[in-house]
Parts: structure tokens; C-alpha cells; sequence
């Protein structure tokens, strides 16, 4: 179980293939396993790929602040300088999505080019708070299909809907089924600043996006609940391609790893071109 001292704590990490750097970055309560149970083993065909628990997840450090986009992105940056990385493309998911943007727009030369799935971002966080967000009833019908009943005023209480969630089993990989190791999980949401630092928009303004000309490729599903993130960033971010995995919700990495895969495969070995700025074009629709 290797570790490693950035920004102050430990991050669980593993390294893996030779090649170009690649740094993976997962999700908000997920760790890096999400990564190894399909993708890794391809990846690392061409590339060396690291991947690391994010503060507070897994096996890395769990601290009681530290949370924010900015934190997180100092502690990527502690990793890669620990590592010996001087720059890397970046692949993030989720909430470690938001944190490669934020790297992006604050080292860009650390940046080779950047692969964003499904970021959510604190600058519109807003719109996923609003009762009438489409994830909330995303979200309580997925725990509806796992059995578990949401009271009809709980259907948008975040606090509630997070800790019910770590009730339901396993959903993928050779786990499948089995119970989640719930107590660290609920430690984290309820003992540490996670929740409220995950909404800290910091220097990463909307504005702010606009000005990451790292040459970005956005990933969301077809059916996402974060589709109201992706309408406004495929807009502002200025080097990007986009594209919709059809039938996708949010967890491509384990909902859709193979055609996600191809499209990493691609994105990272065509040619940096010069870049000048274009208005940003309609996205593709990912064949599947």
C-alpha cells in the first residue's frame, strides 16, 4: 500500500505502465479502485498511469478541513512534485474532474491536456440545489431500485439522501452485491468540512474557465443529472471537444469503461495541435 507525503498528508497512490504521464483522479466518496477494475489494465498498455485516493477516501490521509477544489488541487500538485512529475494529462471524474480543472487553470504548464468526465463544478452549484434539479429524482429512484423507500420530504435533503446511499450494496465489480464499509464513509460526510468545502467556487469562477486553454476533452452520459453543468461548460471552455456517451448517466468509468476507454485512447494519443481559439462546436454523440 504505497504512500507518500504532498501538501502535508499522506495519499495512498499506485503507478502503473510506462509512457507518457497520465494521473487519474476519481469522485466524491469514491477511491481508486474505480479506475483498476476495467480501464488501468488498458491504459497502461501505452501509458504509466497513477492513480490516488483523494484526500479523505480510501487509504489516503483523512483530515478535518481541506476539502475545496483549491485544497485538492495543491495536494495533486504535492503528488506530482513527490513523484517527480514535472507535467502529465489529467483524468478526472466527478468532483476529481473539478479538481483537474481548477489544476489546469492554476499550473497550466503542469498540464499536458485534460479529460473532464461528468465535473459538476462549485460555480453551479446553485443549479443542482434547486428543487427542481432532475438529479434528485435520478437519485431517489436509483435507491428505489435498490429496495430502499425515501420519504416525500426528503426527496431533495442532500444529508439525507448521502447517508442513505451508503446503505445500498456494491454495484459493480467483483464486490458486486456485497455491503459497503459504511463507517468511514459517514465519518467523512459528518466529521470533516467535505460537504461545505465542496461547495467553494475559490478562484475557479466561470470566468475563470474560460481562460483554461489546456486542449480539454468533456465526457458526460446521454442521460446524466449533471447535463445543466455540461450545457455551460462545452460553451466557455475554449480548447474543448465534447462528447455524450449515449444511454450514460454519470458513472462512466464503471457504467460504460470500454467506450470511455476508446475515447481516452484517442483523445491522449492524437497530436497537440497549435492552438487558436474557436467558438466551441456541438458536441458528438459517442458511438457505442
Amino acid at each position: 500500500m504505497p504512500k507518500l507525503q504532498a501538501n502535508g498528508i499522506n495519499l495512498h497512490y499506485i503507478v502503473a505502465g510506462d509512457g507518457p504521464d497520465v494521473v487519474l483522479l476519481h469522485g466524491f466518496l469514491g477511491n481508486l479502485a474505480v479506475w483498476h477494475l476495467q480501464m488501468v489494465p488498458q491504459l497502461r498498455k501505452e501509458f504509466r498511469i497513477t492513480t490516488y485516493d483523494l484526500r479523505g477516501h480510501g487509504y489516503s490521509d483523512v483530515t478535518p478541513t481541506g476539502y475545496t477544489p483549491a485544497d485538492m488541487a495543491e495536494d495533486l500538485k504535492g503528488l506530482l512534485d513527490a513523484l517527480g512529475i514535472q507535467k502529465a494529462s489529467l483524468v478526472g471524474h466527478s468532483y476529481g474532474a473539478d479538481v483537474c480543472l481548477y489544476f489546469a487553470h492554476k499550473y497550466p504548464d503542469r498540464v499536458e491536456r485534460l479529460v473532464a468526465l461528468e465535473p459538476g463544478l462549485a460555480a453551479l452549484v446553485d443549479d443542482r440545489k434547486h428543487h427542481t434539479w432532475p438529479g434528485w429524482d435520478t437519485w431517489v429512484s436509483k435507491l428505489e431500485e435498490v429496495g430502499l423507500t425515501v420519504p416525500e420530504d426528503k426527496r431533495t435533503d442532500l444529508d439525507f439522501l448521502l447517508q442513505l446511499s451508503l446503505e445500498t450494496p456494491k454495484l459493480f465489480g467483483p464486490a458486486r452485491g456485497l455491503p459497503r464499509n459504511r463507517g468511514p464513509l459517514l465519518n467523512l460526510i459528518r466529521n470533516t468540512t467535505l460537504i461545505t468545502d465542496y461547495e467553494v467556487v475559490g478562484e475557479l469562477t466561470l470566468d475563470a474557465v474560460k481562460h483554461i486553454y489546456t486542449p480539454t476533452l468533456l465526457v458526460y452520459g446521454e442521460k446524466s443529472h449533471f447535463l445543466s453543468s455540461y450545457d455551460v461548460l462545452h460553451k466557455i471552455l475554449p480548447n474543448c471537444e465534447s462528447i455524450l456517451l449515449p444511454g450514460g448517466e454519470h458513472f462512466g468509468p464503471l457504467e460504460q469503461p470500454e467506450l470511455l476507454t476508446e475515447h481516452l485512447l484517442r483523445f491522449l494519443r492524437q497530436p497537440l495541435p497549435a492552438f487558436t481559439p474557436v467558438p466551441a462546436a456541438e458536441p458528438e454523440l459517442a458511438k457505442s
